[in-house]
């Protein structure tokens, strides 16, 4: 979800670039300003998406937030009979928080250690301790 999310707001970011280079911003540097911003959080959010596919535990908070950003963003958009806009981007926010929010998903990213570290094979005994004697 958080992906599918990235890809829209630099989609929105090119398309306020090409408006503003076009002369058709309501102001040229409100328009560079804007495609900027899009730019850097659709970079942000792809570096969520890529802690959330590695089971980085940093990157829940960041990816649930986003998901209540949407939800709100769509709430308003909704109200204002954006449907086309509103509908959508409130099942894609619901449909996150639902998928970050499952036993699975809270196991892998809020448990104790990041899925990189799981990983490894537990740790051989300590060599100061004696082993114990049956008998």
């Amino acid at each position: 979800m958080q992906a599918i999310e990235a890809a829209g707001v630099l989609g929105a970011a090119v398309l306020a670039g090409i408006d503003t280079g076009s002369g058709r911003s309501y102001h040229l540097n409100s328009g560079i300003a804007l495609t900027a911003i899009g730019v850097v959080t659709a970079v942000a959010l792809g570096y969520v998406a890529a802690g959330l596919a590695r089971g980085r535990r940093w990157s829940r908070t960041p990816a649930l937030l986003t998901q209540l950003f949407a939800g709100i963003v769509s709430i308003y958009l909704l109200q204002g009979h954006r449907y086309d806009w509103g509908g959508p981007g409130l099942a894609l926010a619901l449909a996150g928080f639902a998928v970050l929010l499952v036993p699975p998903s809270m196991r892998a990213l809020a448990g104790g250690h990041d899925l990189a570290d799981r990983a490894e094979p537990p740790s051989e005994p300590s060599a100061s301790k004696p082993p114990r004697r049956a008998g």
